[in-house]
């Protein structure tokens, strides 16, 4: 059996119509009172609804009319229901770009495009955004999260998700809450003050709850107060549903799960994904049995799982009760959404000389160097990354854009952390792109017997953790073959990475053994191998049979006694990577000579997915590979050097004074080379700020002595100074501070107003405008940052806190616009813990500043408040 997918479909269950006098109770789930429908559910029904089939859908139960909702990852597009065989689709910038944008309205038009796409993929249910907190630039997973401010974080999370839910797609708003590092992510006890906790860590979600209402959570893998989160009665029943009254469907991050009775008792709705390893049958009516938890509990659980089917069945009729299939959205519309998106997104760091824009007349020629400029770097790693629909590497852009300028190309280094991965070199032996998977059962004696399936694959990244055909055992494996081609004669490295066991052949001759003997590894959210390498010489033109034999178990433990296992049986999958062998020292050397005798130089670099990922953090700021020295050495042989940098957070950048400009790009999705080149050659103006302080060294940053697990703790030892507030408080000059970003054009800020304020016994609401002018000389965005000063409170506080932003959208030289930023009581609000409430303090004088980031603020307001007041709920 050969199958060739291109786009996948996965049926969703159908339901048979049911004569009236055999079920007078059969209606469709948005017909059905919800209390009732549960009194016709069995036990055994109850307890299917709270956990999941599969990877990416929910239990439908066929005989009521309760149909199965389908899920998918984002949050910068969304994936689909496979891994294996994917669908393709559209690839947004990365959270960090988005929250750079400071513009609330554009972020809305995200989640409704978002929303859209969802439903291609036959999906409702959107597991975004994520609105962690970014204690430190070396979290892995910093690109999914928006910001290190609290404020900034939550508006734009609101915004997201009611763009999304106004298309009535779900938001699933995660990881709630302080999922702020990979290291030991689901054992890690994170220890923060309650001030901290509330003014920080919870702060976006709720106020993603109080404007947006999103109709799901998902609990973070690690601990709050030694209890793991999805099993935390605090966080999951007394502050989400009682205290803020969220209505809503809690569900677990995948395998975050981790028992029976504490989180159904404690509020976790759904475990995922399934089929389930903690709410079986089994232990659940064991549970039952033993009175560990009620028959009500179960209920309550499946009243909010059925509560959001509902919902999105009368929503979404046609998708819920579709057919399942996946499609690609790929229009001129989108394509330039999507572009104009990655502009708004760039922030310009540095820009002396005002040597960008690019105009023919300022450069006739152009070296463009670096690693990344012929790679589609779109997106970080793990939950975030997708197939796209279509990529545009920044060497596209700059020829699609400026046909006056001639480009030269010269690589320069590597900054790979894993071998690339090789699909464009790959082709089977028919001829097709690609290579053939052959799906196996394995005997006794681990060799492949009795084919099931067979595959054309474009990737050589496959994982097996969501699909697999039907007909295979428990101990099953796979053979992928085709044929590897260069265009030149080199030396090549080839890598192996797996989850599971793997050997690798060329022209039947082993090269590379990842099979006998594993050390535990990074790839496959941290439960894979490390990737082992061996190099071979390719002729130009010459293909070389190239063979990979794979099985699901992992080494027996006997053969890895120093090491224990690669891997706990949770994913699968395996990575096949590789590149020519290069002396780095020569090609930044022909780099530097290039650069020499081009009018300017562009160096594109920075980060890739497998240096920012979910499973690990990073372990320093520094660019990998040789790019500094690249860099340097360009800065040097050009006098118009510019810098683009590639990444989801910060990054050292110890060249700085040596080149003339640098923009912050961040995975920026599909259109990323189109979105670079429209900065670079002037077709847009940069608006973007930092969403992030961007430290000298990593010395520098708060979470520096307390960032990781010790003796499975987390101290959070830096308490409310996040971000710019510690190097405020410490008198500490960062790189680039938080709200950063410069423009083509200038603006100046004026004549700041206090208007509307209304304040008594229980209540506070102010609006502040800001007349933004510009006063250059062509069409731009400028960003208003507000920023509150507190009164002295008898406790430790920030001195400054951003408390709200506006944008003044498309200014024409000379023209001005009145923004407005609204206050509310949690502006001027501090968590008080001995009385477990927020406060606002009377007979007090409050201090506001305002400018374009946290360190220029030239304009001032103040007011007093008489009547201070407190409160508990929201």
């Amino acid at each position: 059996m050969l199958i060739t997918i291109t786009k996948i479909w996965i049926p969703l269950p159908r339901f048979e119509q049911v004569s009236r006098h055999k079920r007078l109770l059969c209606v469709r789930v948005e017909e059905a009172d919800i209390d009732n429908l549960i009194k016709e559910l069995t036990l055994d029904e109850k307890i299917s609804l709270i956990s999941s089939p599969d990877w990416w859908n929910t239990n439908s139960i066929k005989r009521l009319g309760i149909p199965s909702v389908r899920m998918s990852d984002g949050p910068n597009g969304v994936r689909g229901s496979s891994a294996f065989v994917t669908t393709p689709a559209q690839c947004l910038p990365c959270a960090t770009a988005l929250a750079s944008t400071f513009d609330i309205d554009l972020i809305f038009k995200v989640g409704e495009f978002l929303a859209n796409e969802a439903k291609l993929k036959s999906s409702t249910i959107l597991l975004a955004p994520t609105c962690n907190i970014q204690r430190s630039p070396l979290g892995g997973r910093s690109f999914e999260s928006f910001s290190e401010d609290p404020t900034l974080s939550g508006l734009m999370a609101a915004s997201y998700i009611n763009g999304l839910q106004s298309r009535g797609v779900a938001a699933t708003i995660k990881h709630f809450v302080a999922n702020d590092q990979e290291h030991e992510r689901t054992a890690v006890n994170s220890v923060v003050s309650e001030r901290a906790l509330r003014e920080i860590y919870l702060y976006p979600f709720m106020l993603s709850q109080i404007i947006a209402k999103p109709w799901a959570f998902m609990t973070s893998y690690g601990r709050i107060d030694g209890i793991h989160c999805s099993e935390n009665p605090r966080l999951l029943t007394n502050i989400l549903r009682n205290e803020w009254k969220f209505e809503g469907l809690i569900m677990s991050d995948w395998y975050g799960t981790y028992g029976v009775d504490a989180a159904i008792k404690a509020g976790l709705d759904l475990e995922m994904p399934g089929p389930p390893r903690w709410r079986t049958h089994l232990l659940t009516k064991t549970c039952l049995g033993s009175q560990k938890i009620s028959i009500a509990d179960i209920e309550a659980r499946a009243k909010s799982i059925l509560n959001l089917v509902q919902k999105l069945a009368r929503k979404n009729p046609d998708i819920v009760y579709g057919d399942g299939r996946e499609s690609t959205g790929d229009s001129p519309e989108s394509r330039n959404f999507c572009r104009n998106l990655v502009a708004e997104t760039m922030v310009l760091l540095k820009n002396k000389d005002n040597v960008l824009p690019l105009y023919p007349k300022k450069a006739k020629t152009v070296a463009v160097i670096g690693p990344h400029v012929k790679s589609s770097i779109i997106s970080g790693g793990g939950s975030a990354a997708l197939t796209p629909a279509y990529t545009v590497t920044p060497w596209d852009g700059f020829l699609n854009g400026e046909s006056d300028i001639t480009f030269k190309y010269h690589l320069g280094c590597y900054a790979h952390k894993f071998l690339p991965t090789i699909e464009s070199l790959l082709k089977t032996r028919d001829g097709k792109p690609g290579w053939l998977c052959t799906f196996f059962n394995v005997n006794e004696h681990e060799e492949l017997t009795n084919s099931v399936a067979e595959f054309y694959l474009k990737d050589t990244r496959i994982k097996l953790s969501d699909f697999l055909p039907e007909g295979l055992g428990t101990v099953w494996g796979l053979k992928l073959s085709g044929l590897l081609c260069v265009d030149k004669d080199m030396l090549f490295e080839l890598g192996l990475t797996v989850a599971g066991r793997g050997k690798l052949f060329i022209n039947d001759k082993l090269l590379i053994d990842n099979w006998t003997q594993q050390k535990p590894g990074e790839f496959f959210y941290g439960q894979g191998s490390t990737e082992k390498k061996a190099s071979i010489t390719l002729v130009a033109n010459s293909p070389v049979n190239i063979e990979i034999i794979y099985i699901c178990t992992p080494p027996p433990e006997r053969l890895n006694e120093e090491t224990g296992l690669a891997q706990p049986a949770l994913m699968r999958g395996l990575r096949l990577g590789g590149a020519e062998v290069i002396d780095e020292r020569n090609e930044i050397e022909a780099a530097a000579a290039l650069a020499s005798v081009c009018d300017a130089a562009i160096v594109v670099g920075g980060l890739t997915p497998e240096w920012e990922a979910e499973g690990f953090d990073r372990p320093d700021l520094t660019l990998p590979g040789r790019q500094n020295d690249l860099i340097e050495a360009i800065g040097k042989a050009n006098s118009s050097t510019i810098v683009v940098i590639q990444a989801g957070s910060a990054v050292s950048m110890p060249w700085i004074k040596d080149v003339k400009s640098v923009i912050h790009a961040w995975y920026s999705g599909n259109e990323a080379g189109n979105g670079i080149a429209d900065i670079v050659l002037g077709k847009k103006n940069p608006s973007g700020k930092l969403p992030l302080t961007f430290p000298v060294r990593i010395e520098d940053t708060p979470s520096y002595l307390s960032f990781g697990s010790e003796n499975g703790h987390v101290v959070y030892s830096e308490d409310l100074f996040v971000g710019y507030k510690y190097y405020q408080s410490r008198k500490i000059t960062p790189l680039f501070s938080f709200g950063y970003g410069l423009s083509y054009t200038e603006f100046e800020l004026s004549e700041p107003c206090i208007t509307s304020l209304i304040s008594d016994s229980s209540s506070f609401s102010a609006e502040v405008t800001v007349k933004v002018t510009n006063t250059g000389k062509c069409t731009g965005s400028e960003v208003v940052q507000l920023y509150v000063s507190l009164p002295k409170n008898g406790t430790t506080t920030p001195r400054l806190q951003l408390r709200g932003f506006a944008k003044a959208k498309d200014l024409h030289p000379g023209q001005s616009e009145v923004v407005v930023i609204q206050l509310d009581k949690y502006a001027i609000s501090f968590w008080d813990t001995p009385i477990r409430a927020w406060r606002v303090l009377g007979n007090s004088r409050y201090n506001i500043f305002i400018g374009k980031n946290s360190e220029e603020l030239p304009l001032s307001l103040s007011f007093e408040l008489q009547n201070g007041f407190v409160w508990a709920e929201l």
